[in-house]
């Protein structure tokens, strides 16, 4: 197929004021860029793409947040005679390639922006005796095999026959900075990913357990966000790790050993806030979905919350294991996630499940948590 063009389309950046929508659209066309080479033009609510490297753009397209869909296209002018001898040469194209023949029920659809002297109707017909000149095949409006769609806008004509679907969401840091606890089990990289969506620029906070998890651990956590950066063209993750050791150590010597997952999520919380803080972020995300876990009750999501003032955001919540698997599966991070990190050997044998706000309030200063957390994020490197 004789494409020259990719033409991209967003959704809910059309409904934004005309200021912001602006934006949007030169951030997502700045997106875009970062992630492969091409020459981009916008008109009309539409992104128009000339990629360096036709594959490549369409590969990569479909990891940059903002895009609803998009079509490989073939561009003419508006013109009837030039309309003919484009559609004629495209209707050969898929003929040659096995999408259309005789037995295939095709429609033509016609979208027309500015002042011409026919009607989208018009054309649309028009267009049908020109694929038809070619191959007697069938047409059907109703419940087509096959689709050519001709989009017109004023002296120009693009044509196409794909509209692949793209992630979708808002493009890539339209939406400030969160901190996300990133672990290397399945759950937190999907829900960086969901926030990536929402057009949030990430902040990967990873905790070091050692001694209680191995090397392992880390490995992982620097390989997903490898994988999450493939979405993030143009504003990469910014990578945080704190020895979070010293501070488990702390939490099993000085509290209930029981209450030890929920000291160890309180306090990883409490770290995230003050990287947030120094980092301008607006926001906390986890990996939580409601009863997954011993410290994901809602008793226990209360308490681990506490002290904490910035928002902390869930978007996994009311997602059960399956569908978050499903996504991972997707975004490819789901088989980095499966890998066996070790474990850590700090959780206890009968875990808390209803923990007591006052209690647990109680074992942050039996550990002199403020202080002990105010020592270890001195120590937070890049790794």
């Amino acid at each position: 197929m004789n494409h020259d063009l990719i033409i991209a389309r967003y959704g809910e950046i059309g409904l934004k004021s005309p200021k912001i929508r602006s934006r949007f659209e030169k951030k997502l066309v700045k997106n875009i860029k970062a992630a492969f080479d091409c020459e981009v033009d916008r008109n009309q609510g539409r992104i128009y793409i000339f990629p360096n490297d036709f594959d490549e753009g369409i590969e990569k397209l479909n990891r940059v947040f903002g895009v609803v869909s998009y079509s490989p296209a073939t561009s003419t002018h508006s013109t009837y005679d030039e309309i003919d001898e484009t559609l004629g040469q495209y209707t050969l194209d898929l003929m040659a390639s096995g999408i259309l023949d005789e037995n295939t029920k095709f429609a033509i659809k016609c979208r027309r922006v500015g002042k011409h002297d026919f009607t989208s109707q018009e054309m649309a017909a028009h267009c049908g005796g020109v694929v038809r000149d070619k191959i007697l095949a069938p047409v059907d409006l109703t419940n087509p095999d096959l689709t050519i769609y001709v989009e017109i806008r004023d002296n120009d004509a693009y044509i196409y026959h794909e509209k692949i679907k793209g992630p979708g969401g808002l493009p890539l840091a339209t939406q400030g900075k969160v901190v996300v606890l990133l672990s290397s089990g399945i759950d937190s990289p999907v829900a960086a990913y969901m926030m990536m969506k929402r057009g949030c620029e990430v902040i990967a906070l990873h905790c070091n357990n050692d001694p209680f998890s191995g090397p392992k651990v880390t490995e992982l956590f620097n390989l997903l966000v490898d994988q999450l950066n493939e979405y993030a063209k143009g504003v990469p993750i910014k990578k945080r790790v704190v020895d979070y050791g010293e501070y488990l150590t702390v939490a099993k010597e000085k509290a209930p050993e029981k209450m030890t997952c929920v000291l160890c999520k309180s306090g990883m919380y409490r770290i995230a806030e003050m990287l947030a803080l120094k980092l301008g972020a607006d926001a906390i995300v986890d990996g939580s979905s409601v009863g997954q876990v011993a410290s994901q009750t809602l008793s226990n999501i209360l308490a681990t919350r506490y002290g904490v003032e910035m928002p902390i955001l869930s978007p996994l919540i009311g997602l059960d294991k399956e569908e978050i698997t499903k996504i991972a599966k997707e975004i490819g991070t789901f088989e980095i996630s499966k890998i066996d990190d070790g474990g850590c050997s700090a959780v206890p044998r009968y875990p808390e499940t209803r923990a007591d706000l006052n209690r647990v309030k109680e074992a942050c200063e039996s550990m002199n948590q403020d202080e002990i957390l105010q020592k270890v994020f001195e120590n937070i490197h890049r790794d």
